[in-house]
């Protein structure tokens, strides 16, 4: 889809946010009444790596939404990608999509599920748009105006101490033993320095949400992919939080790995125990991925 070239402050960005709002609620109406119904499951890159009709038919409702309102902006949506879409984030307004961000979770009828839809205009984060749909937490964030959650303002946490962090952090879908090694391997050299505990709910996108609401210290994980992020990296840095490259350095959205964290030097902290696991970049035609030590 053709883009306009246009520049963030020419964007209606207050339409927009608005535009992402309602068609977040009315995505999640249809996977509430969907999530405890028999599913038609089908598998994409592995066996772990679910997909139902319900997620199609919810990113194809808010892509038909959002390019009636905008019909120059391109997206970037998780199954449209899965069928084969590029997977290319150009200067033009983008907006990136996630449906169902907890498929996993959404086949097995448990409550942790969120409808993702950030946008991105010249590269730059501009707004996201987080819905809880099981227990109607609206969380929504644009860059320079605050991050919230039901109209409450959100702040993360202001803890630096790695030994009294509670962090979350995901398994991915990618079950490669090598790759699956490290991912434990990480995990425990995070518990050897104390970190207060390790938690693992299923949504990325809902993981970031609790860093920027302070309900936890801090969020990593390796394999996850631009649209499990790209509306959650908005509201946490609204919320006071940071997000980096897990080598330390800025945040990549291509890149597939992330630290967040409510403050600088945790986030650091965090990135110096962690043993990189490699995976092929999202916007990358290379098939292979790969694992590799420091």
């Amino acid at each position: 889809m053709a883009g306009s070239g246009e520049k963030g402050s020419e964007l209606p960005l207050q339409e927009c946010l608005q535009a992402a709002v309602q068609v977040a609620l009315d995505a999640g109406q249809i996977i509430r009444e969907a999530l405890r119904i028999e599913k038609r499951v089908q598998t994409k890159s592995s066996a772990a790596d679910l997909v139902t009709e319900t997620d199609q038919l919810v990113e194809k409702l808010i892509i038909s939404t959002l390019h009636t309102k905008f019909p120059s902006h391109r997206f970037i949506g998780e199954e449209s990608v899965a069928a084969g879409d590029k997977c290319i984030l150009t200067d033009d307004p983008t907006w990136i999509i996630d449906p169902i961000d907890g498929t996993c979770n959404f086949v097995h009828g448990a409550p942790v599920v969120a409808v993702s839809i950030g946008l991105a205009v010249n590269k730059e984060l501009e707004l996201g748009v987080i819905y809880n749909c099981v227990k109607e937490k609206l969380y929504t964030g644009r860059r320079g105006h605050g991050a919230f959650c039901n109209g409450e303002k959100l702040q993360a946490s202001k803890q630096q101490d790695i030994s009294k962090a509670l962090i979350l952090t995901e398994l991915g879908s990618i079950r490669e033993p090598t790759a699956v090694r490290m991912l434990f391997n990480n995990m425990e050299k995070l518990i050897s320095v104390q970190a207060h505990g390790i938690r693992i709910i299923g949504s990325a996108a809902l993981d970031l949400c609790h860093v920027a609401t302070g309900d936890v210290e801090a969020f990593y994980q390796f394999g996850l992919h631009c649209w499990d992020m790209a509306a959650a990296a908005v509201i946490v840095r609204e919320a006071g939080g940071i997000l980096i490259d897990t080598a330390g350095g800025p945040l990549d959205l291509m890149s597939r790995r992330v630290v967040a964290a409510g403050t600088s030097q945790l986030a650091q902290r965090i990135a110096r125990e962690l043993e990189p696991v490699a995976y092929e970049r999202d916007d990358s035609t290379e098939e292979a991925i790969d694992s590799r030590s420091k």
